[in-house]
């Protein structure tokens, strides 16, 4: 392994926010953003980014080759894909014009290399931490140099959201970007969407609360609108949506049922497409080791329990939820109970993460845009969270 467990950390000196506000990029600066990103950096060796890089490549390969074609009904029961969307998951699968932009793979740096932890394949954030904010902070600290951080996430996301609007030259170029309402967070993370969507082509863009978002399946008014201005509406070609897709299928079934129609007829397209529901399901964990068993970047796991330490995950939880560690010298971690207690679980092989000198643990988060693009880091004295420290990085 070209990284050891141990991290070593380089001191950022400098205010990140007038780095973010002199780069052009003042949205992205907000008060949750600038409380929880470190000011000290992951010095992390060349060879270790193009590994953790590599890696990404490699296991999306893996992903892609592990589905059956056609996808058959087992499958989609093994991974709880909600059945309101087996339609539309086996509709984009095959149709290439549905396209994925991006997801980030969440890994553990072992003594054995690289290792799957799990995979946001559908509604990953981090986009303005990962993208903007790390870079910033070596701005602010005076080291800013393009080859002092594995940082392509912006290039990324406008190749293949160029290549998205290309595959989908029949729609307008008009894209509308949704998120959960309330959400200052999504609707960051939407905006850096949006940035790259104009560098890449599209004519319109628009972000808006998903609830703000109209669905119309008759006559002339069929397809995806919003409200732009006053008494002005938009009909879209093109949707982002960063709200799950299995929260979809739960609270609205209907509006489910309606956009699988009108991707159907080619009214609208979405990203992430609804077979990144696939990848995004933990049980995608068990069955790569199934197919690919003791391959070098993947986790023992099952859905049932292993022996010896390991991790109880629910199959389609979320931000560390309902995660609980088992069979440690210890005893059991179990967690506070979240909202995904009651679904079903996979159980997945230990993996001790590295640490620094103050005992915190660090997970590399390597975003996939196309291919591996991107790095950053999140620290935790304990389990890693949605809400555990952003910790930017700098190639040693």
């Amino acid at each position: 392994m070209l990284m050891q467990n141990q991290i070593k950390l380089l001191p950022l000196a400098g205010n990140v926010e007038p780095a973010v506000r002199a780069l052009g990029w003042e949205w992205a600066v907000e008060e949750a953003c600038q409380n929880y990103v470190a000011r000290e950096a992951v010095q992390l060796p060349e060879a270790t980014a193009d590994e953790l890089l590599q890696a990404a490549d490699t296991l999306y390969d893996l992903l892609v080759q592990s589905i059956p074609d056609p996808i058959p009904d087992a499958l989609l029961r093994e991974l709880s894909i909600p059945g309101v969307l087996w339609e539309a998951v086996r509709h984009s699968w095959n149709d290439e014009r549905h396209w994925h932009l991006y997801g980030r793979f969440d890994l553990a740096q072992t003594p054995d290399g690289p290792k799957l932890l799990e995979f946001n394949a559908d509604t990953a954030t981090s986009l303005p931490e990962t993208a903007v904010v790390q870079w910033a902070s070596l701005v602010a600290a005076g080291l800013a140099d393009e080859d002092r951080q594995a940082n392509g996430l912006v290039e990324g996301l406008q190749e293949q959201l160029r290549q998205w609007l290309m595959l989908n030259e029949d729609l307008e170029p008009s894209l509308l970007l949704v998120h959960l309402p309330g959400s200052a967070e999504d609707a960051t993370n939407c905006a850096v969407v949006m940035e790259a969507a104009l560098t890449a082509g599209f004519a319109q863009v628009h972000i808006c609360p998903v609830d703000d978002m109209q669905v119309a399946t008759q006559g002339e008014e069929r397809g995806v609108w919003a409200q732009t201005g006053p008494e002005e509406w938009q009909r879209f070609g093109f949707v982002f949506k960063l709200v799950p897709w299995e929260l979809l299928a739960e609270e609205e079934p209907d509006l489910t049922r309606n956009l699988t129609d009108l991707l159907r007829s080619r009214d609208v397209i979405i990203a992430n497409p609804a077979y990144s529901l696939l990848f995004q399901s933990k049980g995608m964990l068990a069955w790569l080791w199934r197919c690919f068993p003791h391959h070098p970047l993947l986790l023992e796991t099952a859905a049932t329990e292993l022996v010896g330490h390991q991790v109880r995950k629910p199959v389609l939880g979320r931000e560390g939820q309902d995660v609980a560690e088992l069979g440690g010298a210890a005893g059991p971690v179990l967690p506070e109970p979240g909202e995904y207690a009651a679904q079903p679980v996979i159980y997945q092989r230990f993996a001790e993460l590295p640490h620094d000198e103050a005992g915190r643990l660090y997970q590399a988060g390597v975003f996939w845009a196309g291919q591996g693009c991107a790095i950053g880091f999140r620290r935790e004295a304990g389990v890693i969270t949605n809400l555990s420290e952003f910790v930017p990085h700098v190639l040693a």
